[in-house]
């Protein structure tokens, strides 16, 4: 079948060539350049059907080619309404000032009036011009589509330069040196950054079979590119080679690259800093392995974007790397050489800061820590420190641990290794750091190990007996930074959470969760002596009258309550439906009963009682708002009808059943139970009026209904799903 799309649809190419991108935004930038174009293209009917977008970026350009595009958009029919009928046309139907100088605006001064159509819209008889409007052409719709894309490009930050007319100035992520725009083999003379678009480019600064390219045709820039220019264009294509020789290299030296995670974010950076990878081995002196292997890795990928290997079998590093060189060489004896040259003084400093460090102990690093600022309101980072130790403590007799003493420990000692020479560095150690040196100090190891935690996102794994300590410094440091933070008013405002108090917040969510699993919170205490508002309270409470009023923590602790909650809320989102996590928070329920509660209320909607019994448990609650406190204590003698009698009957066979399932957190069963009430129930509001003349009849069944609300919203507020 012969393609409807005239003759002038080609592939269009367009490049910019810059100086080196920054490499942790390069990947961004050139979807974000790809999607610009397209949008622009589309938006003016330039794209022809089925065209497809392929995106390009290298560390020195961005491109994009789409396969299918028209040198002319189609003209297109359009309708305008104009005008009211008696603002446009004189009594004699002559067209007024008004109309003529609306037709001259438009464009359209030689269209006759009595052209112009006629409709009534029910209100006021309007003009309305139909006509047919010219399609854009790709000169001006790709100039239109290049400014807008480049103008939203996800630039982290600009920078000024002049053009090389020395006068000129542009403001631009990185300079930019040549604009190539090719319909098929034809230049579309756009401009963009004081440049004017032809068909050259440059190739690899050193492996080019020439200095300067010249793109023939739009489907050959990839070939150009690779054949002449000794640059692979695509972002993926470059990632996948990389990735595969990485492997290919790890694994004939019997190696693992480590943390896919880890690989997977170098990956990205390195593939960005290169146009034509390749990977070779190095290596460096055995004895640097004596220093904690976190140090070397982090000195590897960090500063040098090497990827470290590990022995396959024990994942232990070892003293090999691997480069990805942006040359592919016969010999590399000089890159590697090279390369090893320069990672050995960093391998040596970071050598010299831990030996320097372990030169103190942890513990005698502390008064430093009164010149380090934790925030000009809160003091200093020792002060901090003793605020958490204070709470850690008060958490561990709470959970009645017998490490009380040792968790104060770990809190006192946690952010000691902040003034050491090696986290100075290497900021991303703190705490694995701090771990090392106290092991080294022959601090117990429970010490160790909360050191070595305490920067954890969240607590994943049943809390034992080994991990207890770690869980309270865990838990204590984030609730003193909610309380803190929270108590200065810097709270989280839209994208913006500088101190990460969302995080915060989840941390604490798993901390109770964890700690319940493991046994050190009784699921089926609804009041253990570890709760969350009584940890607020002390976290809050250790601020002081000078940071926070006493007369301001309850409310500062309710709103922590209801911020936690919506971040458990959120969490909760991806499994259950809102109203039922609802129904939950509404009762604020012990945080580490939340999850089984929402299963349970999920299971009791699935019931065929539920929505009836939500229902009623709705209407009783407004009954009972209504009353101001009229009911008062049920009196069996004064239940007149047999549908209240009855409730009465099944309400009071019911409780303790109710009770003892409750107890023993079996929320689930509980619900169920609380199903088989809805006959009774149904029956009460059909036969029974509630607000009878009588006071004390009505105050009777006002008190049955609240005997009744209270046993159905122990495990929730059930009103929340009707």
């Amino acid at each position: 079948m012969m393609s409807s799309e005239p003759l002038d649809v080609q592939p269009l190419l367009v490049e910019l060539l810059t100086e080196e991108l920054p490499p942790r935004a390069l990947q961004r930038l050139g979807a974000a350049f790809a999607t610009g174009i397209e949008a622009g293209l589309r938006g003016n009917n330039l794209l022809a059907d089925g065209a497809t977008v392929t995106s390009f970026a290298t560390p020195r350009r961005l491109a994009v080619r789409l396969s299918a595009v028209r040198g002319q958009a189609p003209d297109r029919a359009f309708r305008e309404k104009l005008m009211p009928v008696k603002v446009g046309l004189t009594e004699q139907g002559a067209a007024t000032p008004a109309l003529l100088k609306k037709l001259t605006a438009k464009g359209w001064h030689n269209v006759d009036p009595a052209q112009l159509l006629r409709e009534h819209d029910g209100k006021q008889e309007s003009l309305i011009y139909e006509g047919t409007a010219r399609g854009a052409s790709l000169a001006a719709g790709l100039q239109a589509a290049l400014d807008a894309a480049l103008a939203g490009l996800p630039i982290p930050k600009t920078m000024t330069y002049q053009l090389a007319d020395g006068e000129t100035t542009v403001r631009f992520v990185r300079p930019a040196h040549s604009l190539v725009a090719l319909h098929g083999a034809t230049v579309i003379p756009v401009t963009a950054l004081g440049l004017t678009a032809d068909r050259l480019t440059q190739g690899h600064r050193f492996q080019a079979s020439q200095p300067t390219l010249s793109i023939t045709d739009a489907e050959r820039y990839e070939h150009t590119l690779a054949h002449d220019g000794a640059v692979i264009a695509s972002y993926e294509a470059r990632r996948a080679l990389i990735d595969r020789q990485l492997r290919a290299r790890a694994g004939e030296l019997g190696a693992s690259l480590g943390d896919e995670a880890d690989v997977a974010t170098l990956l990205d950076e390195v593939t960005a800093l290169v146009e034509r990878p390749a990977v070779y081995v190095g290596e460096f002196e055995a004895d640097f392995l004596e220093v904690p292997p976190e140090c070397l890795i982090l000195t590897m990928r960090l500063n040098q974007k090497y990827f470290p290997l590990f022995d396959a079998a024990s994942g232990r590093l070892g003293n090999r790397f691997l480069i990805v060189s942006n040359m592919t060489l016969d010999d590399p004896a000089n890159i590697v050489q090279g390369n090893q040259r320069v990672v050995r003084p960093r391998l040596a400093d970071a050598r010299f800061f831990f030996e320097t460090d372990l030169k103190a102990t942890l513990a005698s690093r502390l008064p430093l820590l009164d010149a380090v600022v934790y925030h000009n309101r809160l003091g200093t980072q020792l002060e901090r420190s003793r605020r958490v130790a204070r709470l850690a403590q008060a958490i561990a007799g709470q959970l009645g641990l017998d490490a009380a003493a040792l968790a104060e420990r770990a809190a006192l000692l946690a952010k000691a290794d902040l003034v050491t020479q090696m986290v100075g560095e290497f900021p991303e150690l703190q705490g694995i750091m701090g771990a090392y040196y106290a092991s080294h100090d022959g601090e117990p190891e429970a010490v160790v190990v909360a050191l070595r935690q305490q920067y954890q996102i969240r607590l994943d794994a049943p809390v034992d007996a080994e991990h207890a300590v770690a869980a309270v410094l865990f838990l204590a440091e984030r609730l003193e930074t909610l309380a803190g933070i929270w108590a200065i008013g810097q709270l989280p405002s839209g994208d913006r959470d500088p101190f990460g108090l969302r995080r915060a917040a989840l941390g604490v969510i798993s901390a109770f969760e964890q700690l319940a699993a493991g046994g050190h919170i009784d699921p089926c205490d609804p009041q253990p002596a570890l709760t969350l508002e009584g940890a607020l309270t002390t976290a809050l409470a250790g601020l002081g009258e000078a940071v926070l009023p006493a007369a301001e923590l309850p409310g500062v602790r309710q709103a922590l309550r209801d911020f936690i909650d919506e971040r458990y809320r959120n969490q909760l989102l991806s499994h259950y439906d809102r109203p039922v996590i609802d129904a939950v928070l509404a009762v604020s329920p012990a945080l580490h009963q939340v999850p089984a509660r929402v299963a349970a209320v999920a299971a009791f909607q699935r019931l065929p009682e539920a929505a009836s019994l939500a229902a009623a448990n709705k209407r009783i609650a407004n009954l009972l708002k209504k009353a101001n406190d009229e009911a008062g204590e049920l009196n069996a003698a004064l239940l007149q009808e047999p549908a209240e009698q009855r409730l009465a009957i099944d309400l009071s066979a019911l409780e303790p059943h109710v009770g003892r399932d409750l107890a023993e957190a079996n929320f689930t069963q509980a619900l169920s139970k609380l199903a088989s009430m809805r006959d009774a129930v149904d029956a009460f509001f059909n036969d029974v009026m509630v607000m009878a003349d009588d006071p004390a009849v009505r105050a009777n069944r006002l008190a049955l209904l609240g005997r009744l609300h209270a046993l159905m919203n122990q495990v929730a507020d059930l009103g929340r799903l009707a």
